[in-house]
């Protein structure tokens, strides 16, 4: 079983969407970030600007990411749900419906039985070892 990591919004311009929410969500601020200059200009983007922001509070932490266009197979809001073995939950949600569209190294993405994505990520304290 999992927790709620992070809820994620795929938008055009996460610097407009995440102080709008941390603005509208009681005890919500914009967490500090650092951009990679290198990594932006790579993708073709603007290095001062963020391609990810996040807002915590005291609930799960939203992230709003840049996302040029919309792909028809996303959806424009997903969670980030939190487990600890990561292998293990995949085949047991499976097991429950769930398909498996992605494994990446940090997280895996899959689907519920009705088609929208979620993200298996590792706990925390996993990922630190």
């Amino acid at each position: 079983m999992g927790a709620i990591h992070e809820i994620v919004f795929d938008c055009a311009e996460p610097a407009v969407l995440a102080p709008f929410w941390a603005d509208l969500l009681e005890g919500y601020a914009l967490r500090e970030t650092e951009t990679d200059q290198a990594l932006s200009l790579v993708l073709g983007l603007d290095p001062d600007v963020p391609t990810i922001l996040i807002i915590d509070g005291p609930g799960p932490s939203i992230c709003f990411q840049n996302v040029d266009g919309q792909r028809p197979d996303n959806n424009r809001v997903h969670f980030d749900v939190q487990v600890v073995d990561r292998a293990a939950e995949v085949e047991r949600l499976k097991q429950v419906g769930a398909s498996l569209d992605r494994v990446l190294p940090t997280y895996t993405v899959m689907r519920d039985p009705e088609g929208n994505q979620f993200c298996l990520v590792d706990k925390q304290e996993a990922m630190a070892a």
